[in-house]
């Protein structure tokens, strides 16, 4: 795509970097075809070409107004769109380009700021929501853990599940008590500032355990993991973290990432307590399949688990949640949960797995069915396993 990007922008690395994003781009429309906001309003701006073009024009002079900032907000960032491009436009990143200097032509109403600010303010502080920290038993191998924000106070089983699980597998888990929000709520927010400092508030946090021989960075909510891999693009202009933070990139994890690689051992615990029959919908998150690019990855592990995984239709579109956008876009969030729900609940499962906590807890909030994370789950399995085991010995 021919661009001429306007003076104010074009001779800076984000500029020269969005120039080469959007010459990427051919506007083919196949990303219209996996665009949740897209196959829900029909409007060509509520889709990726739309969006694109809408920036391209704001980086080339024209001034945005509010209607830009509404069609750039509507986009839940859930990089659908970058799986099925066939050029590899990162779209993602063109995106946090144009909604900052969006952000920056466009003062938003005093409600929005306030709402904003109050979500910066809680959600992402560790320190008010109380994260829970276990110790577990002592290995040659050991990991970090994220202990995040949000997920200790609404759902503080899923590390202590994650922790028991690496105990099984020779491996201990550890938490800093230093370290908290990875600073995706904040980046979501237009903070980019705010997720910097978050960033390295925890590269300080884990670098001793990291010198000490810290295998990976553990995240367990999916998000979370997407930006810690994000980490070495967050501050590479920073001279004294830069080369830190692609450390830290390198060694973060998804939990699938850590247990899938231990699968002989993992199937050995799992021989002696496979019991079958428990009908599982996973809800594969954007941010592990499509920011991680990691699909069908659970999957083979809950069935190695004896986990019955049933057909969910269109898995690749999102449930709504997106960080803050089932806050900031109530009321289309509300409208992909109920499509999503329609889908995962069309197998009649006994329950539903996701791996990120804000997709839990924005299925649970119209689903009957339990909404559990899947570590949760094998965590039970091994459990069953072991007391199985024990009870032929005796």
């Amino acid at each position: 795509m021919e661009t001429h990007l306007a003076d104010f922008i074009r001779d800076t690395r984000e500029g020269r970097e969005a120039k080469e994003i959007l010459r990427q781009c051919v506007h083919c429309g196949l990303c219209s075809a996996t665009c949740p906001t897209y196959q829900l309003l029909g409007d060509e701006l509520d889709g990726p070409r739309g969006r694109i073009y809408l920036i391209k024009q704001v980086l080339e002079g024209t001034p945005a107004s509010t209607r830009t900032q509404l069609h750039l907000d509507r986009c839940l960032t859930c990089c659908a769109c970058e799986t099925t491009c066939p050029s590899g436009v990162r779209y993602a990143r063109l995106l946090e380009i144009g909604r900052a200097v969006v952000a920056h032509q466009v003062p938003r109403s005093p409600l929005d700021r306030l709402a904003r600010a109050g979500l910066r303010a809680s959600l992402s502080r560790a320190n008010l929501l109380v994260p829970t920290r276990r110790a577990h038993g002592r290995h040659e191998r050991h990991m970090l853990a994220l202990a995040g924000c949000v997920q200790p106070a609404l759902l503080p089983n899923i590390n202590a599940a994650a922790a028991r699980v690496l105990d099984r597998l020779g491996i201990e888990l550890r938490e800093s008590a230093t370290a908290g929000c990875c600073g995706a709520l904040r980046h979501h927010l237009d903070d980019t500032a705010g997720a910097q400092a978050a960033a390295r508030r925890n590269i300080d946090a884990w670098w001793p355990e990291i010198e000490a021989g810290a295998e990976a960075i553990v995240v367990t909510a999916s998000g979370c993991g997407t930006e810690v891999k994000d980490y070495w693009h967050l501050l590479q202009d920073d001279g004294h973290y830069a080369e830190r933070a692609l450390r830290v990139s390198a060694l973060a994890r998804d939990i699938v990432e850590v247990v899938a690689n231990e699968l002989a051992a993992l199937s050995a615990l799992l021989a002696k307590g496979a019991a079958a029959g428990v009908r599982v919908a996973f809800h594969a998150p954007c941010s592990l399949q499509h920011g991680q690019r990691l699909r069908n990855v659970v999957e083979p592990l809950l069935a190695a688990a004896g986990f019955v995984l049933t057909p969910v239709a269109d898995a690749h579109l999102c449930c709504g949640s997106a960080g803050t956008y089932s806050l900031l876009q109530a009321k289309l969030a509300k409208r992909l949960r109920r499509d999503k729900l329609s889908k995962l609940l069309a197998g009649e499962p006994s329950l539903i797995a996701s791996a990120n906590v804000g997709c839990i807890a924005h299925l649970r909030g119209g689903c009957r069915l339990p909404v559990r994370h899947w570590i949760e789950l094998l965590d039970e399995r091994l459990d069953a396993a072991r007391g199985n085991a024990s009870q032929e010995t005796r």
